[in-house]
């Protein structure tokens, strides 16, 4: 029988992998104006531009198991339930465990590498020689095993790994930074929403409140027509204002709802949660809540998460400059090895997988072993080193340049956030003093329509006018709230929910 020839079977297994994997090009679109189709899917008609549906990803995201729909949430329990179901505090939380986890694969190199490797084969050589014109067959074929295991242990390297460990810290140190971070913006997101709805809240019962105004003025109207001292369009216009009052009502309800899906967004929870929502009337406002700017700025720098990260950051830079001059240094390093194998299998180095191979000479049969102990030192790199330390001293630059500008940015939304804040103060002050007014207004002009006194026009309009100061007063009431939230979160001082 013929024998086959191990090149041919390399070549057919090759023929055969390459048989078994379709062309790249085959899982594009066919042409630009025709649609792509998945090869697996049965989905819509291959003609249209609609994907076909995947049924792993067709799961409402359930509402979190402890919401009770009879309880109404105060500001700091819906935090309490963000942070525990936002995904932003989640994938901030799994950046800081990976970062941790980089320090175990930094500080392992301070310790020995220890590999296992181990080989059996056959072996056979087939050879014909000829001397004198007599031809001789040569056969030889042997089998065998041969297990190693070997020791690499770096002594000594000028510093590299002690600053590759500092800059795997500061990384560290840097994610744990953006995990506080994280739920900082979840903590001012969730409260700028909840003093939204609290707002529209707000314009929903000052919209009841004109409805139940404009109804009165219209039986009023009415009234003093049933009387013969009123006129039809008077009527008219006041069952006109009825019905205004009510498209507002139903305007001011559906913002209301808008504002209550984008709270329980910020909270990172499904919008199909159905959960009552505390009044935030109760708190009062002050002017302390303004403090001098200049008296918290120098603070909050020094606790803002983005100046705590930017630091860190210029830290672990200086770090892996330190590394990458000390990396072209000389490295001291201790290497052994023991060998033993059986059989007649002959091998002088093992071959390896995912792993450095084992080149000390081995034999195939017995025992052996060896110790080396060995100085690296790099002589010619074709300018690798320069251009190395130039990256690494750029990146310092870098991350120098980026705190500064970090710096300043933060001052900026800090005085901007304490303007902020002084501005709504004043503006709620301001407010309150018109609702006051507007009210008393409209209750002199209804009373005097009543009494035939006026005309039912600016009865309404002291009526929209009082509306208005009710909605601004509930708008700045708010703002002022976010406002303060916003500089809390700006002075890198909210840690917990509002108070």
């Amino acid at each position: 029988m013929r024998r086959r020839s191990p090149l041919s079977a390399v070549a057919a297994a090759c023929l055969a992998a390459a048989c078994a994997s379709s062309q790249p090009v085959d899982l594009a679109p066919p042409s630009p104006e025709r649609p792509w189709r998945a090869a697996t899917a049965a989905g819509p008609d291959p003609a249209t531009h609609v994907l076909p549906a995947n049924p792993a990803l067709g799961i409402l995201p359930p509402a979190p198991p402890s919401i009770d729909p009879d309880h109404a949430y105060t500001l700091p329990e819906l935090i309490d339930i963000a942070e525990s179901n936002s995904p932003q505090t989640r994938v901030a939380w799994a950046a800081a465990r990976s970062a941790a986890s980089a320090m175990g694969v930094a500080r392992a190199a301070y310790l020995p590498h220890l590999s296992a490797s181990a080989v059996a084969g056959y072996q056979r050589l087939d050879a014909r020689n000829a001397t004198l014109g007599i031809g001789v067959d040569n056969n030889v074929s042997g089998s065998g095993a041969v297990g190693a295991l070997a020791l690499q242990w770096l002594l000594f390297d000028f510093g590299v790994r002690d600053a590759v460990v500092d800059a795997t810290e500061q990384r560290s140190t840097a994610s744990n930074i953006a995990f506080t971070f994280a739920h900082q913006r979840v903590i001012h997101d969730v409260s700028l929403a909840f003093y939204a709805h609290a707002a529209a809240r707000t314009h929903v019962d000052n919209a009841d409140k004109a409805l139940a105004n404009a109804r009165e003025i219209e039986a009023a109207a009415q009234d003093r027509y049933r009387h013969g001292v009123g006129t039809v369009i008077d009527a008219a216009q006041t069952h006109q204002a009825t019905a205004q009052a009510q498209l507002a009502r139903v305007q001011a309800q559906g913002a209301a709802q808008t504002t209550y899906f984008s709270l329980l967004a910020a909270m990172g929870v499904s919008p199909l949660t159905r959960l009552k929502v505390a009044e935030v009337s109760g708190r009062k406002l002050s002017p302390a809540m303004a403090q001098p700017v200049e008296k918290i700025v120098s603070e909050a720098l020094a606790r803002r998460p983005d100046m705590l990260a930017a630091y860190a950051a210029q830290k672990a830079s200086l770090a892996k400059a330190t590394a990458a001059e000390a990396a072209f240094k000389p490295k001291v390093f201790v290497s052994a090895v023991g060998s033993y194998g059986s059989g007649r299998l002959g091998v002088t180095a093992l071959p390896s997988f995912d792993q450095q191979s084992i080149t000390n000479n081995v034999t195939s049969r017995g025992a052996g072993a060896a110790v080396l102990f060995g100085v690296a030192v790099p002589l010619y790199d074709g300018g690798l080193r320069d251009a190395a330390i130039e990256q690494a001293r750029a990146d310092v630059d870098r991350t120098a340049a980026t705190l500064d500008q970090v710096r300043s940015d933060a001052v900026l939304q800090i005085v901007q956030a304490q303007n902020a804040l002084q501005t709504s103060l004043s503006a709620h002050e301001a407010a309150t003093a018109l609702e006051a007014a507007a009210r008393i207004t409209f209750d002199a002009r209804l009373d005097a329509y009543r009494h035939g006194i006026g005309t039912v026009t600016e009865v309404a309009l002291a009526d929209t006018q009082w509306l208005l100061a009710r909605n601004a007063a509930a708008d700045a009431y708010s703002r002022a709230l976010a406002a303060a939230a916003t500089l809390a979160f700006a002075t890198g001082s909210l840690g917990a929910a509002p108070r």
